[in-house]
């Protein structure tokens, strides 16, 4: 018996010893010497030229365009078409695109907006009659659909920028969508929640990115012949390419047979658009976004609002700093879903939203001891979501800043299997409320959660960067910035210390009202439990969601003393920086 009690212990042990292992090993890395503990790589750092992508080969293929001539406007491009394919379930030539651009020859920073738009036969009327009652525009929705405008992009991207052929641009993608590549891990894990949604049953969907009625592995091959061919027709032909011809005859023809909306005229009435960026000052830096129909000014304004609060001296990721940057998110937040609409429907007061005189008001309302369980949207007039992110820089001093996605994961589900890639589905960003500035209408440009991010430092180029992820895009904009130019941590780092997400209890729609009952906070495990405990008590409702996403996060940064590039990826998923 004592023998038997004696194993029975040690297995105990050694199942206990095991958990913990387990604990300590997904808790973070191995120590690492030269860096803080929570470092999980080193920054990448090289004196000619930088890619940072959320997939490895998509930031070689950028490498290869530079070092052959490209600049990095053209491997920005190039990154991007192989990434449709090799990540097509965050993006992909269905989906639409931001962009941020510092051009070294004009020392001016660009913004681009080549989001889509509704379909021009279909009201407002009409989705409420065939919907019904729905408070929201399903996801896998024909409604969800809108016309890409992703190919656009880099047509006036290339046509502004661009110094080398367009079919020398898309080369490496039509070679890797012709001949396949392996699924890294996280892409793979991500792309199996397919096989049991609803998307499985989406006209042409499992035909493309399911072969053999599954997901591929982690490390199996996977190929997309039909992608590679609708790639070779924009590589000969441009912007006709995709938006006139074969490839819009077709779309037309899957539209009428599947039951989306878009036709030849809706193609070709998509144009991508150039829009002045909004900055905000921050001592030396100034953070920059673009304008709605997107939320980078949320961003903006959270900065506006924290500008006077010396976060230094509460410490990072305190109990105190933590409460600061919440409940100015949840300031911005009912800002944004009041106001961020398409531009050319609605009035979209973006220079008063964050002017100083109606922030300072705003700024009124942060309780610094307890938790807001509510707030309204102010009026700025008076007195008066699955994405990819890349940056490239080259040897010129450009620098691009850019977001593509198809909006939640693979996007609709409509899938034209003859072309072999999947409709966005970021008609869900719409609002079904008549009245509300982004409520549905044809020709519109729904509300996009998607942002690129730029900072200057004294009016010169000095960091371009973005994190993916829905609602989070906005506070992981700000809580890399802080980490950075508050706390000095290095470009890596202040990607890899452990974030919070304050999820707020959004209405269908995803944009109306934000926040009703204060919402959850979800924070990583680097947060401690005395924190945690610190924020219960005043007042904070932490998430109970081991699930949640923080973001994915990559960044260039330039240092002129040194006059090197410092790179920097995602450290949760399987990005890569790498230079040359």
């Amino acid at each position: 018996m004592k023998k038997l009690m004696v194993v029975l212990l040690c297995s105990v042990s050694t199942l206990l010893v095991a958990q913990q292992n387990k604990e300590d090993l997904l808790s973070g890395p191995g120590d690492r010497y030269a860096a803080p503990s929570f470092a999980k790589r080193s920054s990448v750092i090289a004196p000619h030229a930088m890619a940072a992508t959320s997939h490895p080969l998509s930031t070689q293929v950028a490498l290869d365009i530079m070092q052959e001539g490209g600049n990095a406007i053209d491997a920005a491009i190039a990154a991007n078409a192989a990434i449709g394919f090799l990540e097509p379930n965050s993006n992909g030539m269905g989906g639409d695109l931001f962009a941020l651009i510092w051009s070294a020859k004009d020392q001016k920073l660009f913004g681009l907006n080549a989001s889509g738009r509704a379909p021009s036969q279909v009201t407002l009327d009409r989705v409420i009659e065939d919907l019904g009652s729905v408070p929201e525009i399903p996801r896998v929705s024909p409604y969800s659909v809108t016309v890409p405008g992703a190919v656009d992009g880099w047509i006036k991207l290339h046509k502004k920028f661009g110094s080398i052929d367009m079919s020398d641009i898309l080369a490496p993608a039509i070679r890797y969508a012709r001949d396949g590549a392996p699924v890294p891990q996280f892409i793979a894990a991500s792309w199996s929640g397919a096989e049991r949604s609803q998307l499985k049953g989406q006209p042409g969907f499992a035909d493309v990115f399911l072969p053999g009625g599954k997901a591929p592995e982690e490390g199996e091959v996977f190929k997309n012949t039909a992608l590679a061919r609708t790639l070779e027709q924009i590589a000969l032909r441009g912007r006709a390419g995709f938006y006139e011809g074969e490839v819009a005859a077709e779309i037309e023809r899957y539209c009428l047979e599947a039951g989306c909306f878009i036709t030849k005229a809706d193609l070709a009435a998509q144009h991508a658009v150039w829009v002045e960026p909004v900055g905000v000052d921050y001592g030396d830096f100034t953070l920059w976004e673009l304008p709605p129909n997107g939320q980078g000014i949320a961003a903006l304004q959270m900065l506006q609002i924290l500008k006077p609060f010396d976060l230094a001296s509460m410490g990072h990721n305190s109990a105190a700093y933590l409460h600061h940057l919440i409940e100015a998110k949840k300031i911005a937040f009912e800002d944004r879903g009041r106001y961020y609409a398409d531009p050319r429907f609605a009035e979209v007061p973006v220079n008063q939203l964050i002017s100083e005189h109606y922030i300072s008001k705003r700024r009124k309302l942060l309780n610094v001891d307890q938790a807001s369980q509510s707030f309204d949207p102010g009026d700025p007039r008076a007195g008066r979501g699955e994405t990819i992110y890349l940056t490239v820089a080259d040897s010129l001093g450009n620098m691009v800043s850019l977001i593509q996605s198809n909006y939640s994961g693979f996007g609709s589900g409509f899938t034209p299997a003859r072309l072999g890639f999947c409709f966005q589905n970021r008609g869900c960003g719409f609002s079904l409320e008549p009245s509300h500035p982004n409520a549905y209408a044809p020709g519109k440009r729904p509300f996009h959660t998607i942002i690129p991010g730029f900072i200057t430092k004294k009016d010169k180029p000095y960091m371009s960067y973005g994190v993916m992820g829905g609602n989070m895009q906005p506070q992981g904009h700000i809580q890399v910035f802080l980490n950075h130019i508050v706390f000095g941590m290095d470009i890596q780092s202040a990607g890899d210390v452990a974030r919070f997400r304050h999820q707020g209890s959004t209405p269908p729609g995803g944009q109306v009202r934000q926040m009703m009952d204060g919402g959850c906070i979800s924070l990583e495990s680097g947060v401690s439990e005395e924190v945690r405990l610190q924020l219960k008590a005043m007042g904070h409702k932490l998430c109970n969601n081991r699930w949640t996403h923080y973001g994915g996060y990559q960044g260039i940064l330039w240092n002129e003393e040194q006059e090197v590039y410092w790179g920097a990826t995602e450290s949760r998923s399987d990005g890569q920086a790498a230079g040359w």
